[in-house]
């Protein structure tokens, strides 16, 4: 069904957890799955659409990212797994196939989380975000986990709101 997920979740704690970042008592929001291009984008969200109860997409930057929380959530390594990002591919950019990052909620500002971390090199390109902030470990691997203070499901309430304000 979502091959490779078995291994990229345990793989990924154990890459956090080597560098010195404990994630025990962080919600696992979401995993994140990344397509090199649009056919197969479109393909993959065609086969895995079925395994949910819900799929949210938002337009970002010009593309779509599909949040698809599934109908059947599954532990692995102790984590539910409950929501999968599917992200169209940047234009004009690749990325290689497959499982990317997962993202965790932090119970503080980010500011304070990477004060905690002095010696981690995190990505704060997103710290500023318009509605929910984040920031970025990259790990070995090309693989990543991010950082951020709201649920992909909370994000999700928000930005309906807003859209229903307009």
């Amino acid at each position: 069904m979502f091959n490779g997920l078995e291994y990229f979740v345990p793989t990924l704690l154990d890459l956090v957890k080597a560098s010195g970042i404990d994630v025990s008592d962080y919600l696992m929001d979401h995993v994140c799955y990344r397509t090199d291009d649009m056919s197969h984008f479109d393909a993959i969200f065609a086969r895995w659409r079925m395994f949910a109860s819900r799929v949210h997409t938002s337009e970002v930057n010009g593309r779509p990212i599909h949040a698809l929380f599934l109908e059947k959530q599954f532990t692995i390594s102790g984590r539910i797994v409950r929501v999968i990002e599917l992200p169209a591919p940047k234009p004009g950019q690749t990325y290689p196939e497959g499982w990317e990052h997962v993202e965790f909620v932090v119970d503080e500002t980010l500011e304070r989380f990477m004060s905690r971390y002095k010696t981690h090199q995190f990505d704060t390109k997103s710290l500023n975000g318009e509605l929910n902030s984040a920031v970025g470990l990259p790990l070995s691997f090309g693989l990543r986990a991010k950082f951020h203070q709201l649920p992909l499901e909370r994000m999700i309430e928000i930005e309906l709101a807003q859209l229903a304000q307009k």
